[in-house]
């Protein structure tokens, strides 16, 4: 069992390094300068009232009755009156005639941001904490007719339905054999911000205070523009939460980006 998982995370690290067209310099080791203690108590804080979903019981378990007549309903007027995300602006939608995405910058792009690492298949990947829009428990999903294989299902939580997105065949589905899709044990949901989408992970690893200079950022048109960049000391991705949204809400995998 040792090795396949070894062999799974060496796979999972050359493919991010991938993802990149350009290569990362030699980086010196550095110590992570704290911001303000102030800062850093109401961004905890925060985390912390995010932390406690994971460990309430789900009030309201998933109904199959008209669920598909539901969210079908709902993803119709969505798509009628969806508008571009507030973090970016696309001049065209189609790879094929060009397209160019201007992004704004983002409040997190001045002086140190907090981030949440989360891991899928060995892959590890982060959200900027002001961009996490919460934290739950996996449970009961219940899939839709004609969705891509990386939408799981709806998974309701109280009063609110969750559109559940499977990472690992969402960000690297080329790399999803048999024996990866059985080896995943995903538990935990990561809603992107107040969009009703969460992405799977397996575990969640740690909350890290990045300095602007720790990330190799991808900017203007980039290819990968659910991708913000690069942590270059922990070689993971960092999600530019909106582009993703976006991406999502358009029903787009990877793969429609190349």
């Amino acid at each position: 069992m040792a090795k396949p998982l070894a062999a799974s995370k060496k796979v999972m690290k050359n493919y991010l390094s991938e993802l990149l067209t350009e290569e990362l310099p030699e980086l010196e080791k550095k110590t992570i300068k704290v911001a303000s203690k102030t800062h850093n108590v109401i961004e905890n804080n925060r985390l912390e009232t995010l932390l406690q979903n994971v460990n309430a019981e789900l009030d309201i378990a998933p109904s199959d009755v008209d669920t598909q007549q539901e969210f079908a309903q709902q993803e119709i007027t969505e798509n009628k009156f969806a508008q571009q995300s507030q973090g970016e602006v696309a001049l065209t939608t189609q790879k094929s005639s060009g397209d160019f995405i201007v992004k704004t910058p983002k409040s997190y792009r001045q002086g140190d941001f907090q981030a949440l690492f989360f891991d899928v298949a060995g892959l590890t990947i982060a959200v900027p904490l002001i961009e996490l829009g919460g934290i739950h428990k996996v449970d009961k999903t219940t899939s839709l007719m004609g969705k891509p294989d990386w939408f799981k299902g709806v998974m309701l939580y109280r009063d609110e339905k969750i559109n559940v997105v499977d990472t690992a065949l969402w960000v690297m589905p080329e790399k999803c054999d048999e024996t990866l899709k059985n080896s995943l044990n995903y538990q935990y949901i990561i809603m992107l911000n107040d969009s009703r989408w969460g992405l799977m992970a397996e575990n969640l690893v740690d909350t890290v205070v990045l300095q602007q200079d720790e990330v190799k950022w991808l900017d203007s048109s980039s290819k990968r523009p659910w991708l913000a960049g690069l942590v270059k000391n922990k070689m993971c991705a960092l999600l530019d939460v909106d582009a993703l949204i976006a991406l999502l809400n358009e029903g787009s995998g990877i793969n429609q980006l190349d």
